[in-house]
């Protein structure tokens, strides 16, 4: 098992839950207008992070959630040939396989 990381507004969590599964690819986009959800191994959160809220994010509605990826459809890509490969989770990610839901600390 490895655990992934997910980056996300405290809104779109609640309306998730409320909906029983999580489609939020990344910040403005939804799964079905990207084709995955993004995630992040830990190292990774803090440029992930920085790239989507800014530097240091000032946000204090962010929340990061850990995910379980097993059984899931999880693919390592880069972005761009022989860059740094993210995991990208195909499909839905069904809420029992989030571990926990931490406030995102930067």
């Amino acid at each position: 098992m490895t655990e992934l990381l997910h980056l996300t507004e405290r809104g779109i969590w609640e309306a998730a839950r409320t909906a029983g599964v999580y489609r939020h690819s990344t910040r403005g986009s939804s799964l079905e207008e990207v084709g995955f959800i993004h995630a992040s191994l830990p190292h990774q959160l803090p440029t992930v992070a920085a790239l989507l809220y800014g530097s240091p994010p000032e946000r204090d509605d962010l929340l990061v959630l850990v995910v379980d990826d097993q059984g899931l459809d999880v693919r390592y890509e880069a972005a761009e040939p022989g860059g740094e490969e993210f995991p990208h989770l195909y499909g839905p990610l069904p809420l029992d396989a989030v571990l926990r839901v931490e406030p995102w600390r930067g």
